[in-house]
Order: C-alpha cells, then structure tokens, then sequence
C-alpha cells in the first residue's frame, strides 16, 4: 500500500518527537537525579567536615558526658543546613548526638562507618538508618595527636531527592505536551509546504538526495565530506574545513585538490567499505572511515569521516601519567618503611637522641613541603600533581624546589584537569629528566596567578638547550633522548597552551639550565571563567 509524503512527514516527525521527548525526559530525570544528590551528597560532606573539625567537638570528647556539649551543636548544625540528621559518635560508634534524644548512646546504623573510623577517609555513601534511606556524608574526627577518636555523619534522605526530582519533572511533563501538540500542527503545515515546494513529487523522486544524507548521517561526526560518481565534492561540513586547513569550501572541486593521499577514489572505483584506518594530514594522525553511496547496485559517491586522534593520545597520556603517580605512591611507602626501620634500629641500640633528630629533621621538611604546596596553592589538581612529583623527586634523588614566593588560587574552569596534568606533568618529568646526569640535580617550580595570567614556571640545573634545536623543540615526534615513543610530550603541551589561547616561552637559567615557562589568561573572551571545579 502506497502511503502518501503528507503521512509520512507526519508520522516520521511525531515519531521523532515522542522518541526526542522520551529519551529527553529520561536524560534529564536522570542528569537531574544525580545532580541533585551530588549537591545534596557534597552539602552532607562539606558539613561533616565542618563540624568533624570544630575544636568545641573534639573538647566535648574528654568530658565525663561529651552528649552535653555536642548535642545542642549537632542541632544547631542540622537546622541550619537543612539536613534531615546529624549524628556524632565515638570511635566505637555509640552515638554521642542524634535528632531523636532517645537513641543517644546507642550503636549507629547503616555499616557505613568503617572507612572513615579505620582509614581516616573522607566521603559520600548510601546507607539505610533508623530513620530511612538515606545519603550521606562522613567525616573522621581527629584528636590533637592524630587519632581517630569519633566520626560525624551527616545525612539527607533518599525520599526528599526523590520528590525534588519528580517535582521538577512536572514542569517537563507540560512542556513535553504543549511541544507535542505544536509539532502535530507544525508537521501538517511542514507537509503541506514540502508538498508544494516538490511539485507533488513522491519520495521515489528524491531517493538520491535522501541517501546522500542519509549516509552522511549515518558516519561519524566529525569532519564529514562527500564526493559524487565523478570525484567531486558535494558536500563538507566545518570541521572538516577547519583539519584541512581551508580558506573556504570546496564544493564543486575535485576531492583529489581538497583533500591531500584520499583513498577516496579507490573506494568509489571498487565500492569497498574503509574503517578507521589511521593516516597523517597536514602533521595531524586522523581516522578515517570512508562509506560508498550505493544506488541501483552502483557507487554514486563516497562519504568519508576523519577525527584527530589527538584526543586519544592525550587520554593514553593522563592515564600513564595516573600510574606514574602511583609507583611514585608505591615508592613514597617503601621509602617510610626504611625510615621506620632506621628509627626502630636507633631505639633498640638506646640511641633516643638521634632517633627524635631524624623524626624532627623529617618532620620539619614535611612540614615546609605541606605549607607550601596545600597552604601557597589552593587548586587541588596542581596540588596532586606536585605531592605526586614530590614523591618521584625522592625517589629520583632529584632536589625538587617549590619557591616560596609561588601562590595559585583555583585554576578558571576552562583548564580541565587532563590539560593540567599533561602540561605540569610533562615539563616536571622533562626538568628531571635533564637532571638525571648532574652531581646536583635540582629543579624548581614557581607558579602566580597575580595580574591577568596565570605562569607556570620549571627550571632546571640540566646541561640547557643546544640553540640548533630550539627551531625543532615543539614539532611532533622530535626529541633528543634516544627511544620509541618520543617527541610528544612538549607538542601536546604547546598545543593546550595554544587552544587556551597561552603562550609558551623556552630560556636558559642562571645556572645553564633551561627554563619553561606558560602564560595562560585567567579569563576567557566571554568573561570571568573561575571556578571551583575542572
């Protein structure tokens, strides 16, 4: 049965609208779900911490009747922040505070203490207490000699998430109706115009065009061109434009002047399918994919797809530098357990004095290393990232200075914490790498967000940089060290600091060294950007 081009914009645009209207409600229920218990979740935390840190608390636990003290506290706290309960107990989890006065003095529920008793930890969980399900967020207290003597919960319930959720979902309900009804009038008027704009012409007519896009669709969207039975373009998006370093488009031009080694060509002589095969465009490592336009058994074109694998490379990158930050990790704890064995040695010969001169020496250097990273720098993936590095110095034997006169508040939102980790990361391991064959190994590191730019700054005391290759020092693949897989490191950085509109200058340091340093804007062209997350 023939089914006429009015019918089927209708039912194709009304089907498109509930299965749009659907998966949008179901995205957004469920976006909202989850948002609405991080920000509940991260409350909950926010005022544990609090309260786990108030020295009127950690007093209260040396009193003969601690309940006394924290009680009233407890819920002054609650009603201030809105939460459905504050609990406070001891280290064996006997409640010391709780809403309902009666049950102070009992045994907190829910088996989700543990880590926060045990390990010191700090976090959000799911738990079902005495007064329902509920989310919560848990805080050890720690005594003035770095004991665990209590923990603070501090809790909403699963029940008020829920109704928040569903209350905002009312609101979409209503819209989802009214663009429902409106699209049924639109779709007819739609039809009716297409209608008259195509001469009366059924689908059959314009079968071509519709597989063109379709399979155009149908690829990845990325950059996105397509040629027709006799090699030239038909179509090109911008992104394509913009990785092939076009002035303007290529409509009509022969895709053997447009797009530099296509296979294109071969495809639309042999009709065969390519997929995500890797080739080099203008310095650039893409993907392609390369899809035949069929009609009537013959190849009426080709559409081809290609993405920068940059992105990729990038991922690949954070995630070895992660491990990295974990064998230095590993290192760190096997470096403590040779101190505790020196120190254990140095009791058991009676040597008491030089015992507590190690523990203040390595207590005093801990302390300077703390105040600068945690105190000076505010940003906690900078501060991640120097801990990290810190460790790796230790094991590297490496002098790794932080200057005293670095301060950083949080990094502006646009710099994610992948770009971070890629820039900091790679210029500290490339200063401690050109170090590595010194007596002295020394680097330095110095960051301010003072004035409009934020500076990064790694200097080292290595043999410098020789002048004939500061020409070849960002390009892709080039490196001075010998190995496989070298020559991506200061690339990839120049090329954040240049997509966030930075700049990046090379020098030579007092000492012969070499010097790095990147100035990002702390501003965007929209405006102010700062913020606390990344």
């Amino acid at each position: 049965m023939k089914v006429s081009l009015r019918t089927k914009i209708m039912v194709l645009i009304l089907s498109l609208l509930v299965l749009v209207i659907g998966l949008l409600a179901g995205v957004f229920a469920y976006m909202e779900k989850r948002d609405v218990e991080d920000q509940m979740g991260q409350l909950a935390l926010q005022v544990a911490s609090t309260v786990s840190f108030m020295p009127s608390i950690k007093e209260a636990f040396d009193t003969e009747n601690p309940s006394e003290v924290i009680q009233p506290i407890a819920l002054s706290v609650q009603e201030e922040s809105g939460a459905e309960f504050v609990v406070i107990g001891n280290k064996e989890s006997i409640r010391y505070a709780h809403p309902d006065e009666w049950k102070i003095g009992r045994r907190m529920v829910g088996g989700d203490n543990e880590r926060a008793l045990k390990n010191g930890e700090y976090y959000i969980s799911k738990a079902e207490g005495t007064l329902g399900p509920s989310l919560r967020g848990k805080a050890p207290i720690i005594g003035e000699n770095g004991d665990i003597i209590g923990i603070v919960s501090v809790g909403f319930l699963l029940e008020d998430v829920r109704s928040i959720v569903w209350n905002k979902l009312e609101n979409v309900f209503g819209v989802a109706v009214l663009v429902l009804v409106v699209g049924a009038v639109g779709s007819l008027l739609l039809a009716r115009s297409i209608r008259k704009d195509t001469l009366g012409l059924e689908p059959y007519e314009i079968t071509s065009f519709y597989q063109t896009r379709e399979a155009i669709l149908s690829s990845i969207k990325e950059g996105i061109i397509s040629i027709d039975a006799a090699g030239r373009v038909t179509m090109i998006n911008q992104s394509a434009i913009d990785l092939l370093n076009l002035s303007e488009g290529a409509e009509g031009r022969l895709i053997s002047e447009v797009f530099p080694n296509t296979q294109m060509l071969k495809v639309l002589e042999t009709g065969n399918a390519t997929r995500d095969e890797e080739m080099i465009l203008l310095d650039k490592v893409v993907i392609v994919n390369r899809t035949p336009i069929m009609h009537e058994g013959q190849v009426a074109g080709v559409v081809s797809s290609f993405r920068d694998k940059t992105e990729v490379r990038n991922m690949v990158q954070t995630l070895s530098e992660v491990k990295r930050h974990s064998e230095s990790l590993r290192s760190q704890t096997h470096e403590h357990a040779n101190k505790m064995y020196v120190l254990l040695g140095l009791l058991q010969l009676g040597k008491q004095e030089e015992a507590m001169g190690m523990i203040e020496e390595d207590f005093h250097m801990s302390q300077k290393h703390q105040t600068l990273i945690f105190d000076r720098i505010q940003d906690e993936t900078v501060q991640a990232i120097l801990t990290g590095k810190m460790s790796t110095a230790s094991e590297q034997k490496v002098d790794f200075i932080i200057q005293e006169d670095s301060e950083l508040r949080r990094v502006p939102r646009y710099i994610t914490r992948t770009e971070l980790i890629t820039m900091l990361g790679n210029m500290i391991d490339n200063a401690f790498e050109a170090v590595s064959g010194q007596k002295e190994k020394r680097v330095e590191f110095f960051v301010t967000d003072v004035g409009h730019d934020i500076v990064f700054e790694v200097s080292d005391n290595g043999p410098g940089i020789p002048e004939d290759v500061y020409t070849s020092l960002f390009v892709r693949g080039f490196s001075t060290k010998e190995g496989d897989h070298r020559g991506y490191g200061l690339h990839n950085v120049r090329e954040i600091v240049e997509r966030l509109s930075g700049t990046m200058e090379v020098d030579h340091s007092d000492d012969g060294g070499a010097v790095f340093s990147i100035f990002l804007p702390k501003h965007t062209g929209g405006g102010p950007d700062e913020g606390d997350d990344q």
